[in-house]
């Protein structure tokens, strides 16, 4: 065949592909607007989603920033004066409570970001220093249950000990263990949790548990702040004597 011959062949192979492909998008017109049209609404969408997010993050940075600086307001002091112009509150269940109101706020208007979780958690925080347990116990099995597992740890962190302080040591030790289940999370490591499920069990009478926590963080974590720690307790240091009166 020769180059002739080739290149027509050629030439009519692409004249009858455009044809058809002429013919087809004529014939589907509306259906190929309509395609179009649909992928340009998605494009808009998701560039504007991403504005909007991006706007909604920094306006909920802000406002848990200001909710943090309520919570971190000083307490006054009996018989010292408070200078003109400074915030104080009368005691840390007054100041929870204030600064719960506004964590709340953040949590109900920004759930989606980060602040707006970050809130959630330090909501229950308060709840737990204002005395509202029940509450706080809502507020947090809520973060506990979330997509971050650095939240939700810290969380599940915060109910356990709410519940050993409120006489609920067998839904405590649940927590405890869990956490303790290595690797743990960036925010409560496993040995953190073996630490804390120790000294529960010593508040409890149980010595016995709680040394053979002790005595396995010390041997899996012998460099590790956990190892130190658990060595101190199943070594306590003597006790200085007190020194004589001058």
């Amino acid at each position: 065949m020769d180059q002739q011959t080739k290149a027509a062949l050629k030439k009519d192979k692409f004249v009858t592909t455009t044809t058809h492909g002429l013919e087809w998008a004529s014939e589907n017109r509306r259906s190929v607007i309509t395609t179009a049209a649909i992928l340009l609404a998605a494009i808009v969408v998701v560039v504007l989603s991403g504005v909007i997010y991006n706007n909604r993050s920094d306006a909920a940075s802000a406002a848990f920033g200001a909710a943090m600086q309520a919570y971190q307001t000083p307490l006054s002091q009996a018989g010292q004066p408070v200078p003109s112009g400074v915030k104080t509150y009368t005691s840390a269940a007054e100041r929870a409570k204030a600064a719960n109101a506004l964590f709340v706020a953040v949590a109900d208007k920004y759930g989606m970001t980060p602040s707006g979780g970050n809130a959630r958690y330090f909501a229950g925080l308060t709840e737990i220093e204002a005395g509202q347990t029940q509450l706080a116990e809502d507020t947090l099995k809520k973060v506990a249950g979330g997509w971050d597992s650095n939240l939700a740890a810290l969380a599940k962190f915060a109910l356990a000990q709410m519940y050993h302080d409120t006489g609920r040591d067998p839904q405590a030790i649940d927590l405890y263990k869990g956490l303790a289940k290595k690797p743990g999370t960036a925010t409560i490591p496993s040995g953190l949790a073996q630490l804390q499920l120790a000294e529960l069990y010593t508040d409890e009478g149980k010595s016995a548990d709680a040394r053979t926590i002790y005595a396995t963080l010390k041997q899996d974590d012998a460099k590790g702040p956990a190892g130190a720690i658990a060595s101190e307790k199943l070594n306590p240091a003597p006790a200085q004597p007190m020194a004589p009166p001058q």
